[in-house]
């Protein structure tokens, strides 16, 4: 399959909650309503994980241990799950701030039994997938970075929850799941080890 980018909206850079309330606000969701999310949510969520903020550099929107990035960050969006987005799973590229499809096709059902029937899978619209390559951070710190991947996912994960909470929306982490049937179900290249499974919808 021919892997066409797909150019997301700028991110919106200011919004209309503060930090502070958006921090104050934030809970674990596990219902959503049954409506789309739009391309330009989904580009503030995709930048809020991994964005380039710091284009002369490469900086991230989230910490990482030397700027090695050990992250990929991967969209899993069912039937109707984003406007103007066919269902399938996308994965995210940083620098140019596009996606590509990598599969199509609705997988929140089998990616729902992959998190051990945690129906809220599959009942979101979207699922965010973070996703790390331990030898970026390892080649250069040795077992010690092994603990930073884990401190970057962390970093990343309150970013998407603050995000949607800034956005009107909902989500909860995940990392209770089978990692070999995630890594099959959404045909993840070997050196990839998903840690984070995250649904957001509008919360019901």
């Amino acid at each position: 399959m021919s892997a066409k980018a797909i150019k997301l909206p700028p991110p919106r850079l200011r919004g209309d909650v503060s930090v502070e309330d958006a921090i104050n606000r934030r809970r674990s969701i596990r219902r959503f309503l049954n409506e789309p999310l739009t391309l330009e949510e989904i580009s503030n969520l995709l930048w809020s994980a991994q964005g380039i903020t710091d284009p002369r550099y490469g900086f991230r929107a989230a910490p990482s241990a030397g700027a090695t990035y050990p992250m990929e960050i991967y969209l899993v969006v069912k039937s109707g799950g984003v406007i103007d987005l066919l269902p399938g799973v996308y994965h995210y590229h940083p620098y140019e701030h596009t996606i590509t499809k990598t599969l199509d096709g609705d997988l929140s059902r089998e990616l729902a039994y992959a998190c051990l029937g945690q129906e809220w899978v599959e009942e979101a619209p979207v699922n965010i997938v973070i996703c790390a390559i331990y030898e970026r951070t390892v080649s250069r710190y040795g077992e010690r970075g092994i603990r930073y991947v884990h401190m970057e996912a962390g970093h990343i994960g309150e970013n998407i929850h603050l995000q949607s909470v800034a956005l009107g929306l909902g989500c909860v982490m995940i990392g209770a799941f089978y990692d070999d049937e995630v890594r099959k179900l959404l045909k993840l290249p070997k050196d990839h080890q998903p840690l984070y499974v995250i649904p957001v919808g509008k919360p019901r």
